[in-house]
């Protein structure tokens, strides 16, 4: 029987951790043991097609535990946190509702943010603003564009980096539809805090949940990430990158960010060879690691050493026993 949190919502298990840290493989083995489903928490993973770079979860993997919010849309549609969220909500009440644990597993601290404390209220996206910031920052450089924002909302630029292209162009939208900075209109993390036992003004999280973060060194990590980036090229990454760039001029904008197919394109278009490309990407992982990690030291989330990904099943059995157990 699902174990009912406070307010008749079912306690969330969560598995968060960065890339290449082992969390699917580990999450895979606790939901079998508690008799759980899984919902990827990935702003990747929901697009039809984008398989191999994003270590999405196999046909086999989704036998032998059914995984929800995969494939939701195709790479040319929009998909917003927003979206996430409602499609999270609807797959925890389904789970839960057959009488199913929900495990949560995934790299997207936005995704989370969206889904356990909700979003604040800003103004929809506006095409021609950012058709407009996104010229800007091709001929002037990202850093033209934190400068402004650094004037308007030196909050928001505080937290924003000089390259951080998606968010910088968000935080002058907003700035430039509503007359407000961003960072007057956010709560940032209050959810998190409030349920870490921190003073805050804001309400409870949208979710109950327990959450566990799997923390590695940095050598491992570097390791691990080359494995994985050599996995990705023998199972057929040239093949899917290719299709991708073929297609770029169509794409929304979230999968042409996702490392993994943006790293190749210069292949593609004659400018680098293979390996250069293929270590482009190895770099570009690096930097995406140490970007999750610094976010998800944030979350409330008790720490667990990462082994090999062969002591998956032995470490899930522990938090089945324990934090992740029924009795809680």
């Amino acid at each position: 029987m699902t174990p009912i949190a406070s307010g008749g919502r079912p306690l969330l298990r969560i598995i968060v951790g960065s890339t290449a840290s082992g969390k699917e493989r580990l999450a895979l083995a606790v939901a079998e043991r508690l008799g759980g489903e899984i919902v990827s928490v990935d702003s990747m993973k929901v697009y039809r097609g984008l398989d191999i770079a994003t270590a999405k979860a196999s046909p086999a993997d989704r036998r032998r535990v059914r995984h929800h919010c995969l494939d939701l849309v195709d790479p040319e549609e929009n998909f917003s946190a927003a979206d996430f969220a409602a499609a999270a909500d609807a797959a925890i009440e389904d789970i839960a509702g057959r009488g199913k644990i929900p495990v949560l597993s995934g790299g997207a601290a936005f995704y989370f943010k969206a889904l356990i404390e909700g979003l604040f209220k800003g103004p929809g996206a506006d095409t021609e603003t950012r058709a407009g910031l996104e010229a800007r920052a091709a001929s002037e450089g990202t850093a033209a564009l934190h400068a402004e924002l650094s004037r308007l909302d030196p909050a928001a630029a505080a937290k924003i980096h000089p390259s951080d292209l998606r968010r910088l162009v968000r935080a002058l939208e907003v700035a430039g539809l509503t007359g407000e900075p961003i960072s007057a209109r956010q709560r940032e993390w209050a959810g998190f805090h409030a349920q870490a036992g921190e003073s805050a003004p804001f309400s409870e999280p949208r979710h109950p949940f327990v959450m566990v973060r799997i923390a590695r060194t940095r050598d491992d990590v570097r390791r691990r990430i080359r494995e994985r980036v050599g996995r990705m090229v023998a199972a057929g990454l040239e093949k899917e990158a290719k299709a991708l760039y073929e297609r770029r001029d169509r794409l929304s904008r979230t999968p042409l960010q996702a490392v993994g197919y943006k790293e190749l394109f210069p292949f593609f278009s004659g400018e680098a060879t293979w390996d250069e490309c293929v270590e482009r990407l190895v770099l570009a992982t690096n930097r995406l690691v140490r970007s999750q990690d610094t976010w998800f030291r944030k979350f409330p989330a008790r720490e667990i050493a990462g082994g090999e990904d062969d002591d998956a099943g032995e470490l899930a059995d522990r938090l089945a026993r324990g934090v992740f157990g029924p009795e809680q």
